[in-house]
């Protein structure tokens, strides 16, 4: 099945928040306005709005909702990247840092830290706390899902001119957890890019 995609038009922001402010959120602090925008600025170029749909759905949840770039509330307790240990299983001792979730998209484990660190040209192995920042949050997100570089899986996998598959695409994150309430979540994105975007 040959599927219609709808490009992302320059949209207005104005609307946009309107929207989300009545079907997402009950209040939009502005710093929680400056995240999002954040996130939208990083998406600028990407002609699917699926895509920015999803990228948007995945930082709601990733972040319990406040769409800000937090760190795990638990800071890896009780998880296997919460101990100085690789995915590998190799021990390591610098730097003095534990690699929890971070960020918009909750970034975990050294290597991923690592690889990520070296894309984006920032010393991110060394100040994992640098995933906290919002703009480079938002570059990690992005970056991460249009590349597949968190699980190998990415947006144009599930997303494309012949498939829309909400539920599956989870797996550029993290296999199927909480896939239908994301998939829920991004939906509702996608109707306020396309009132923004004068689609409806």
């Amino acid at each position: 099945m040959i599927l219609k995609i709808k490009k992302n038009k320059k949209m207005d922001r104005n609307k946009f928040f309107d929207c989300i402010g009545k079907n997402i959120f009950s209040t939009l602090p502005q710093e929680r306005i400056d995240s999002i925008n954040a996130i939208l600025d990083e998406c600028e170029g990407i002609n699917d709005e699926r895509w920015v749909a999803y990228i948007l759905g995945t930082a709601y949840h990733e972040t319990a909702y406040t769409m800000m770039p937090i760190e795990e509330y638990s800071k890896g307790v009780n998880r296997p990247y919460g101990k100085k240990i690789k995915k590998s299983g190799e021990v390591y001792h610098y730097p003095d840092k534990l690699y929890y979730g971070r960020g918009f998209v909750q970034l975990t484990w050294y290597e991923n830290y690592e690889r990520m660190g070296r894309i984006l040209g920032i010393p991110l192995l060394e100040h994992p706390e640098l995933a906290l920042d919002t703009e480079i949050s938002a570059k990690i997100l992005v970056t991460g899902m249009t590349k597949g570089l968190f699980t190998g899986k990415k947006l144009a996998d599930y997303f494309n001119s012949e498939k829309e598959d909400w539920i599956n695409a989870r797996r550029i994150v993290n296999g199927l957890d909480r896939a239908s309430d994301i998939a829920n979540h991004s939906k509702k994105f996608l109707h306020c890019i396309r009132m923004s975007n004068g689609c409806l």
